[in-house]
């Protein structure tokens, strides 16, 4: 099969013990990312595969409708950035692994090191000691304080066990049924959304977008939150409303945020008001970067090109194309 990889910034794929697994197909590694779609089809006009690095670039029917030859899109997790129903309509196979019960270990590990890094001001003793002006300030403990987990999943779950190691008290809020979910399971859920966001000394989103989550997180939310308070996401810029935390951060509530994700990505422009504020901690959305992550995400990815190939798919996502193809 002809097989092309978008998206691969670092060409880190090659470099990886998974990729062996291509071995017997025609691969073409893109290593740039590109968003004009006349442009993007020209390059995949002889794809009968697609492999997809998570929600790098959308797949949506105005493209679909230029490649012809597509047959297969494979990727790992969720897929709101591919147009489903399109995919269905031109024939092409959606095969995405959604890894039930294993979290991604790198976003959590990511998590706890923007916490540590934004709580002890890192960034900035860093940068004041390279200067040779010594030590820049004071930071926080974190024995002791209270960590607000926003959202009752894997990943979520992950980054409590290393608070509760460090001795920081951890409360949740959740949707109901994540917050039923928490109770059954001896958590300690928040007595409500306000006294969540109010009383935790730090508190970090992890949820999932879709539309019934998009701009979950308002700006009542982060006036709740303590001046010396601060917020971390590594999940999804798009479950925060629209310029709420800049606002936030500009008035002082909470007085200090760290991100990995951000509305435009890659974003490049270092005068962007957000990523330029004095009190943000920004990552450049690497919470799933590591080669670990890579080798593990990346063998199912490519599992499921070589299942296809064989005449036995999984992990279809849209099956009917599969059996219409029969």
């Amino acid at each position: 099969m002809k097989i092309h990889v978008l998206d691969d910034w670092f060409n880190t794929l090659r470099g990886l013990p998974c990729f062996a697994k291509l071995a017997d197909h025609d691969v073409t590694v893109w290593t740039d990312h590109v968003e004009d779609i006349g442009v993007l089809a020209s390059r995949l006009q002889d794809a009968n595969a697609v492999v997809l690095f998570r929600e790098r670039t959308n797949i949506t029917r105005a493209l679909l409708e230029k490649l012809p030859n597509l047959r297969l899109i494979s990727q790992r997790s969720v897929y709101p950035h591919v147009d489903v129903q399109a995919c269905s309509d031109h024939n092409v196979l959606l095969c995405s692994n959604m890894h039930g019960g294993t979290p991604s270990y790198a976003a959590a590990e990511l998590t706890w090191a923007l916490i540590m890094a934004g709580m002890r001001d890192l960034p900035s003793q860093m940068t004041s000691v390279k200067a040779g002006h010594w030590q820049a300030g004071v930071g926080k403990t974190l024995r002791g304080r209270q960590l607000g987990l926003y959202g009752y999943g894997r990943i979520a779950r992950a980054v409590a066990g290393y608070a509760q190691a460090f001795g920081m008290n951890v409360v949740w809020w959740s949707s109901e049924n994540g917050r039923s979910r928490a109770q059954a399971d001896g958590a300690t859920v928040a007595p409500s959304r306000e006294a969540f966001f109010a009383d935790s000394d730090v508190v970090s989103v992890h949820v999932r977008l879709k539309p019934g989550t998009r701009g979950i997180i308002t700006a009542s939310d982060f006036a709740q939150m303590q001046p010396g308070a601060m917020f971390v996401n590594t999940s999804r810029a798009g479950l925060l409303a629209s310029g709420a935390l800049l606002e936030a951060l500009s008035v002082g509530r909470p007085g200090k945020a760290a991100i990995d994700v951000f509305d435009a990505e890659p974003l490049t422009d270092p005068t962007d008001p957000l990523l330029a504020h004095p009190n943000l901690i920004a990552t450049p959305h690497i919470g799933f970067v590591t080669e670990d992550e890579f080798d593990l995400q990346f063998a199912d990815i490519f599992d499921q090109v070589n299942a296809y190939a064989d005449g036995a798919p999984i992990h279809m996502i849209n099956p009917e194309v599969w059996t219409n193809a029969k």
